[in-house]
This record gives structure tokens, C-alpha cells and sequence, in this order.
């Protein structure tokens, strides 16, 4: 599958919590090739900033032609397009990367911070029974719309919301099961998901956020230390841009 890029036109951008925000493009040629788990890299019109933001899908529409993206702004290139508004005009590369391999079996989406988004597309895409687990700071975002694709428990560091704890917390809280592991989140989080997984002998697949570079594989700028060496750098290393950003649990080193 390859990545094209294009020139997307803002069909909507609104703010769904502190600093994040949902931006929906439309640009068809990326809408009809894209999958759960895959990202885009989207372009600022600045010229003194050469690299793009990627960030990942949170839902593709291949009738409408769009694709949303719920993002934090962490920097000025985020923080340029939180000023998008409709009808503005933005480079956008994609998709790219490896997505999840949807299973059917019992599954569990588990959804750390910003790591939540990716979560959408996979549930609305997962034709089987499925628990939803997000773990947020304080503020949360996007429920209404993963509470229409699932059952969804909910874990928070200031324990306003759900279990007060992490993601492990409200699985171990509310005895939630299943036979194939989906997540995307901060790198603590997934390392100790790899281990629960391992320990009760559950499948896995984890996508890895890193800062990229290309996008494409070619700068070996995101990579992370895997068990099997890379045809590529002929060293045991993975590249998250080009060869995940999703990866069995049992691949990669966290």
C-alpha cells in the first residue's frame, strides 16, 4: 500500500479538552486506503519547520472522503494547526505505517492519553466482542464516541473518573478479559501491558508514539530495539515509522 501526498481541506476543528483537539480533513485519497493503527504526517506551512507532525487516525470515512485526527498540541507545529479553521488548506502524507491486525477473538483496547484516538477507528472496524479501556490524566475526551463501538471502563491518575489508578488497575477492578491485546500509549504503559500480557499468556499488539522524522523509514530516526535483526540497519533494531508503529508485544524491547 503507498503513502500519497496531498492537499487536504479542514471540513471541521473543534477542542475536546486542555490543548486537544479534533481535526477532520478531507482528502479522499488517503480516507480510501487507510486502516486502524495507521498515521499521517501532516505538514506546516512554515518554512523554517522541514519536518512534518505525525499523527495518528482516529477515524477514517471512505464515502466522505475524511479523515479525523484528535491530537495534543505539544508544539508550535501542533499549535499551528490547532489554528486551522474550515476551508484552510494543509499538506498531509499518508497513510503510513503498519495498522493492527485485527484478530476474531475477545478483545481488549486499552488507550493511554493521546494514545486513545487510534482506538476509535479500530473499534468500529472489529466485528467482535471487544472491551475498551482508556486511561487518562484528568480531562477526558472522546467517550461518547467510543461508547457507541463498545463497552468502555475508564481508569484516571486524579480518580475523578473510573478506577483511580492506570489502565492494569480497571482491568484487574472490573475482572475484564480477553484473548487478543490492543493498545496504543506512552511507553511505561505499554511496557507494563507487555508484561501482563506475557503473565497471563494473552496475545498483544502495542503501537509504539515516537517523534519521526520521515516518515518513510529512511532516517532510522524513530527506532526501537527488537529481538530479530532489521534487513534494513542489519542491527536489532525496528523502525516504528516503517515497520510498526504497531508490533507484536513479543518483537519488540520496551
Amino acid at each position: 500500500m503507498s503513502a500519497v501526498k496531498k492537499t487536504a481541506t479542514v471540513k471541521s476543528q473543534v477542542s475536546l479538552a486542555s490543548d486537544v483537539y479534533s481535526l477532520v480533513l478531507e482528502i479522499p485519497e488517503i480516507a480510501s486506503l487507510a486502516k486502524a493503527g495507521q498515521f499521517v504526517s501532516v505538514y506546516s506551512k512554515d518554512g523554517s519547520k522541514l519536518l512534518p507532525r505525525p499523527i495518528s487516525l482516529c477515524e477514517t470515512d471512505k464515502e466522505a472522503g475524511t479523515i479525523r485526527l484528535v491530537y495534543r498540541v505539544v508544539g508550535a507545529g501542533t499549535r499551528e494547526f490547532s489554528n486551522l479553521q474550515e476551508g484552510d488548506l494543509v499538506e498531509v502524507m499518508g497513510p503510513l505505517g503498519n495498522g493492527f491486525s485485527k484478530k476474531e477473538k475477545k478483545a481488549i483496547l486499552i488507550g493511554g492519553g493521546i494514545g486513545i484516538p487510534p482506538m476509535l477507528q479500530l473499534a468500529k472496524e472489529l466485528d467482535f466482542e471487544k472491551s475498551i479501556v482508556l486511561g487518562f490524566r484528568d480531562e477526558t475526551f472522546l467517550l461518547e464516541d467510543l461508547k457507541a463501538n463498545g463497552e468502555v471502563y475508564i481508569a484516571s491518575e486524579d480518580g475523578k473518573t473510573g478506577v483511580s489508578g492506570n489502565v492494569l488497575d480497571a482491568i484487574r477492578e472490573y475482572g475484564i478479559t480477553g484473548d487478543v491485546i490492543y493498545a496504543c500509549g506512552p511507553t511505561p504503559m505499554l511496557r507494563a501491558i507487555k508484561e501482563y500480557a506475557a503473565s497471563n499468556h494473552i496475545e498483544a499488539q502495542l503501537s509504539l508514539e515516537e517523534k519521526m522524522a520521515c516518515g518513510i523509514g529512511a532516517c532510522l530516526a524513530c527506532v526501537c530495539r527488537s529481538k530479530d535483526v532489521d534487513d534494513h540497519s542489519h542491527v536489532k533494531n525496528k523502525r516504528i515509522c516503517k515497520d510498526g508503529p504497531v508490533f507484536d508485544a513479543q518483537e519488540v524491547e520496551l
